[in-house]
């Protein structure tokens, strides 16, 4: 009886922990993405103004140290409600790696990518509705955040990109794969970043070019449906047809009928 209580009674408390981890993401969502939003804003204005006041860097410090410490509290707290902490641990690796970002200023921006949770839920059910979604914002979000990073990175120095107006360019031409040649980092962090969005560039690419593949196979499957529904449709007339003759002609009355006088 106890073996038998024990295996239900665990069932149960699964249960209740994955329904209060869902609780608690549902009730974070906003406040997290609204925090992202923050974040940005608190990172880009400095970088964007360099005149800036020197208490209004430091309120913008603070701003990203206090959404960080929320990503972190928001970890621990799904990590606490979790049954199955070294499932949690393995499934999660980029949430984890968001908490222990801060370690590495300009790759925290990668934090931004819980704005496409938001944006997920406008795509509808379509799964290339999705992608399209999940494609624009991460293309949107790379290179803007790219820009800022590989400015904040190379402005002051040797190298020719010093201005926003350059690191977007730069960023562009980058994640296309282009790669004019005109702009490119010179120090070792803006080297980093441009690893990391030519990589990004790659990926879009793969998905831009599985969207094309998946749209067009879509197209040909609709056809062929329709053709084959219409041939569906041949068919059951004509098995009627047949079926009525033979009934006329297994009739005796209509042979009868039918017979010369």
């Amino acid at each position: 009886m106890h073996q038998a209580t024990v295996p239900g009674f665990n069932a149960w408390h699964d249960q209740q922990m994955r329904s209060s981890r869902e609780r608690w993401e549902d009730a974070v969502d906003i406040p997290l993405t609204i925090s992202t939003v923050a974040f940005l804003v608190a990172y880009a204005w400095p970088i964007l103004d360099p005149g800036l006041s020197p208490e209004l860097v430091v309120a913008c410090r603070w701003t990203t140290w206090i959404t960080w410490a929320m990503l972190g509290v928001d970890y621990a707290a799904r990590l606490t409600l979790t049954s199955n902490r070294p499932a949690f641990l393995s499934k999660t690796p980029f949430d984890l790696l968001f908490v222990l970002l801060p370690l590495l200023r300009p790759l925290r921006l990668l934090r931004l990518v819980t704005l496409l949770s938001m944006l997920n839920r406008y795509a509808g059910n379509s799964l290339r509705g999705k992608v399209g979604i999940y494609l624009v914002g991460s293309v949107t979000l790379i290179v803007f955040v790219a820009s800022l990073a590989v400015l904040d990175a190379e402005r002051g120095g040797a190298g020719p990109i010093q201005t926003f107006g350059d690191a977007v360019w730069w960023s562009i031409t980058t994640i296309t794969t282009v790669g004019y040649g005109d702009f490119f980092p010179i120090t070792t962090t803006g080297r980093m970043i441009a690893g990391g969005l030519m990589l990004a560039g790659i990926a879009v690419l793969g998905v831009v070019t599985a969207s094309i593949a998946s749209w067009l196979i879509e197209r040909v499957a609709e056809v062929e449906e329709t053709s084959d529904a219409a041939t569906r449709r041949d068919m059951q007339a004509l098995t009627v047809e047949v079926q009525a003759l033979r009934e006329r002609l297994e009739d005796p009355t209509e042979a009868q009928i039918q017979k010369p006088q």
